[in-house]
């Protein structure tokens, strides 16, 4: 059965894309501990735990987000971008991927920002901007 990700990735549910290849797909958080956090998902392998990818997809993951991470250093003001993989909330691999400017700023029990549709939108084009760049 599809996850919910799955849906997301296959534009069948929508959502903020900032960036996509032919494996991966990356997409704003909807319930964001910060502007620009994002989730990065593999399109094609619906295993919930990152541990059980084959080499090929883990290490297409991890190059992937890699430059999606970078593409938001570069649009979203921040000291860098901090790396989590829980797995817990989504039964689809994903790592999230949020802008840090304390260590605090990555702690997923505090209150979640609220955002308008048009932050949103233009929070996903200036990642995905940064990511054509960085590509």
């Amino acid at each position: 059965m599809p996850t919910i990700f799955t849906k997301i990735a296959k534009g069948e549910i929508p959502s903020y894309k900032v960036a996509e290849n032919e494996d991966f797909y990356a997409f704003l958080d909807i319930a964001p501990m910060a502007k620009g956090h994002t989730l990065v998902i593999p399109k094609h392998v619906e295993d919930d735990y990152i541990f059980n990818l084959d080499d090929r997809t883990y290490m297409g993951l991890c190059a992937f987000a890699r430059e999606v991470a970078q593409a938001i250093k570069a649009a979203v003001p921040c000291q860098r971008v901090g790396v989590a993989v829980l797995g817990m909330e989504v039964p689809h691999t994903h790592i999230h991927l949020v802008p840090l400017n304390t260590e605090a700023d990555m702690d997923f029990r505090k209150s979640k920002l609220e955002l308008s549709q048009d932050e949103f939108a233009a929070i996903a084009s200036s990642i995905y901007a940064e990511y054509v760049k960085v590509k």
